[in-house]
């Protein structure tokens, strides 16, 4: 789980905070008529046109929800803390994305939400693995072989 936790937390954290600086490919998404503009030219080729529609009503709103929700996630998710709840708002957001944003993608695996979709998925079933912070958090001596465990409670 380490190296699928490693990918999706990193993916989400730059993805929230380029929102935020100046330069990054998705730093004009904080401006309101950008992020307006964007929803506006993915609506029509939406799965759901209406979740776009939702959006549209605060589109600053959503764009600074967006963000934080992608830090959070990809913060949680990197330390393993919280692992399983992290990677199901990750999998909502991804899937939010996928049915709004990358909907029209041609072929399907072009858009580069689903397989985070599914990546998110496989760490809610799956939890974090060995070397996250849940596991310390429950007292596991996570360093240890499973085998070793036992000896430790």
């Amino acid at each position: 789980m380490l190296p699928l936790r490693l990918f999706l937390g990193f993916t989400f954290l730059y993805a929230g905070i380029d929102k935020y600086v100046d330069g990054g490919p998705f730093s004009s998404v904080m401006n309101t008529d950008t992020m307006e503009g964007m929803m506006l030219a993915s609506r029509d080729a939406a799965a759901v046109p209406w979740l776009v529609d939702r959006a549209l009503d605060a589109p600053g709103l959503v764009g600074h929800g967006v963000a934080v929700a992608e830090i959070v996630v990809g913060v949680a998710v990197l330390v393993g803390l919280r692992t399983r709840w992290a990677a199901a708002v990750g999998a909502l957001l991804a899937l939010s994305f996928w049915l709004t944003i990358s909907w029209s993608a041609d072929p399907y695996y072009f858009g580069a939400d689903l397989p985070l979709l599914f990546g998110f998925v496989t760490l809610v079933l799956g939890g974090g693995g060995p070397y996250s912070a849940d596991g310390l958090l429950r007292g596991r001596p996570w360093f240890l072989p499973n085998r070793s465990r036992k000896l430790f409670g």
